[in-house]
């Protein structure tokens, strides 16, 4: 009897190894053995063919799940489709040789209830098959206890991965060629999204959603996410490389993100929220975005080069208020770039602290703060602005709050360092050379101008 190559892998090195691999054991721990790995060869699952197996890892799944068992998947390729997990489902493949192509619509995985789930080693190719609204390659509902990692997602028909209601981690995973989101995620409940890479998708690199305003408190963390388009249109609603909807006390940190039609971190509605330490470049619109009704911001320590505008804290009308933006490196910003002209360092309109930051070559405004009545309570302090058409323009409106404007360095300005502006309009004097009476609330002092 000839053994085929692959069949001696599952029965010997991939029974042990590979868990060891996936899920070593601790060096301190004692009387503790490796937990034995079940092949889906023994259910009849075999790679390479061209019949879809869907039944047989079925009945694979549910029978090492009821057991408690990790089921291994040997290298070669697998048709599947809609597949069901439960409690207990850990699936383990060879990274980069176990592949799971969908072979029909909506998910190829998918769980709904249940808790402790694991993935680790799997390629899933979706082939660009439609999937429905809200599915992903793997779609995860109301799941405690789950986590997915070193796998790769490509080619899916929507999303590469979908969770809604979960909590765990999603970690050290590719996505790439999704036609709409790489990683979704609607009212999360204890998720961390880490060391990934997104790429190459059509819509949005990573989506952190409510259904309604509320605390959610995903960590995104150290993930590169780059070349994410905006295929739907709109107006940022998609194109973005990490978008935050209607979520409080998201923590977006540590991330590269780069060559997005849109923003690299766009926060929508969402409160307390920190963008810390995100290196972005290459962004068509407000590379650090926070809007309509977010009110909470911790910007801090971030650098974008090459944007249409670095950051701002906006839409004070609907809410939009509250942030610290302190620390960053903003550079290189592009009026002709986005839906319109932009070229602002930083943008603000209400209770902002700008202290701390350097901005370098932006063609409008180094830091604005305020758009006609809208601005309030906002201190401008320590900063150093080069090379901007205008260094720090104040809104001139006679209904707009106050603003404190101190000990800044602003050198190499074509059209003054500091303006009060009507619009997008300079007008007046300088206020950094000639202090003017007719802005009572604004106060201006101590500024160096070269």
């Amino acid at each position: 009897m000839q053994f085929h190559r692959r069949q001696i892998m599952a029965a010997g090195l991939g029974l042990t190894v590979t868990s060891l691999l996936a899920h070593p054991p601790r060096a301190n721990a004692r009387n503790c053995s490796p937990v034995q790995t079940v092949s889906a060869s023994e259910f009849g699952l075999l790679p390479d063919l061209n019949t879809d197996q869907s039944k047989i890892i079925q009945r694979a799944i549910d029978e090492t799940a009821t057991k408690g068992l990790p089921l291994f998947l040997s290298p070669g390729i697998y048709l599947l489709k809609r597949i069901k997990l439960r409690s207990g489902s850990r699936l383990l493949g060879i990274p980069g040789q176990t592949i799971l192509n969908l072979s029909g619509p909506d998910a190829l995985l998918s769980a709904d209830g249940g808790s402790d789930i694991a993935l680790s080693g799997l390629i899933f190719d979706g082939n660009q098959i439609p999937l429905g609204k809200g599915y992903g390659l793997i779609t995860c509902r109301n799941i405690k206890h789950f986590n997915i990692d070193n796998c790769r997602f490509q080619n899916s028909g929507r999303h590469g991965i979908a969770v809604y209601g979960c909590a765990g981690r999603i970690s050290d995973v590719e996505v790439t060629q999704a036609a709409k989101t790489g990683i979704f995620s609607l009212d999360a409940d204890g998720l961390e999204i880490s060391h990934n890479h997104i790429h190459h998708c059509a819509n949005n690199g990573i989506q952190i959603w409510r259904s309604s305003i509320g605390p959610d408190g995903t960590i995104v963390a150290h993930n590169r996410v780059e070349h994410i388009k905006a295929q739907d249109g709109g107006s940022g609603q998609n194109g973005n490389g990490i978008n935050i909807f209607r979520a409080d006390e998201v923590i977006v940190t540590g991330n590269r993100i780069s060559n997005c039609v849109f923003s690299a971190i766009r926060c929508n509605a969402g409160s307390n929220i920190h963008m810390t330490s995100n290196s972005c470049n290459k962004l068509g619109e407000v590379a650090l975005y926070a809007e309509f009704g977010s009110q909470g911001a911790i910007i801090a320590n971030n650098i974008v080069d090459d944007a249409a505008t670095g950051i701002s804290v906006t839409n004070f009308n609907n809410g939009g208020r509250l942030a610290v933006v302190q620390g960053n490196i903003i550079r290189n910003l592009s009026k002709h770039r986005g839906p319109d002209q932009r070229g602002k360092g930083i943008f603000v309109e209400a209770d902002t602290v700008i202290t701390g930051n350097l901005v370098e070559n932006a063609p409008t405004l180094g830091i604005g703060v305020g758009w006609k009545k809208y601005m309030r309570d906002v201190s401008v302090s320590n900063n150093i602005i080069r090379h901007a058409h205008i260094g720090i323009g104040i809104t001139a409106h006679q209904r707009a709050g106050h603003a404190l404007i101190t000990g800044n360095m602003i050198t190499g300005t074509q059209n003054g360092s500091i303006r009060a502006m009507k619009k997008s309009q300079p007008i007046g004097p300088d206020l950094s050379s000639n202090p003017s009476n007719e802005y009572n609330n604004l106060t201006i002092t101590n500024n160096v101008s070269v």
